[in-house]
């Protein structure tokens, strides 16, 4: 299992497009992404419960990557929140 934090510093956070990229960049790999936020957890790879978390800018989120291809996983989530949210 890997598990990493990031601090979210998109000025409008997790909407709908980067909620929809996220989930695109999920999809690809067998393990289970999860995201949580303030006690709140969501599946990655389900766009409404990502968005149901309410992620804003400044807010510090929680990844956890658990399967085969966790490591593969991890590096692309942490690419792509560096360079989208």
């Amino acid at each position: 299992m890997k598990e990493f934090e990031y601090v979210i510093t998109d000025e409008v956070g997790i909407h709908a497009r980067p909620a929809g990229m996220l989930v695109n960049t999920v999809k690809p790999f067998e393990s289970e992404v999860t995201i949580e936020k303030g006690g709140k957890s969501a599946n990655a790879a389900r766009l409404m419960a990502l968005m149901g978390l309410g992620v804003k800018c400044g807010d510090t989120i929680k990844v956890t990557i658990n399967g085969a291809d966790e490591e593969a996983a991890a590096a692309a989530l942490q690419k792509f929140l560096t360079e989208n949210l």
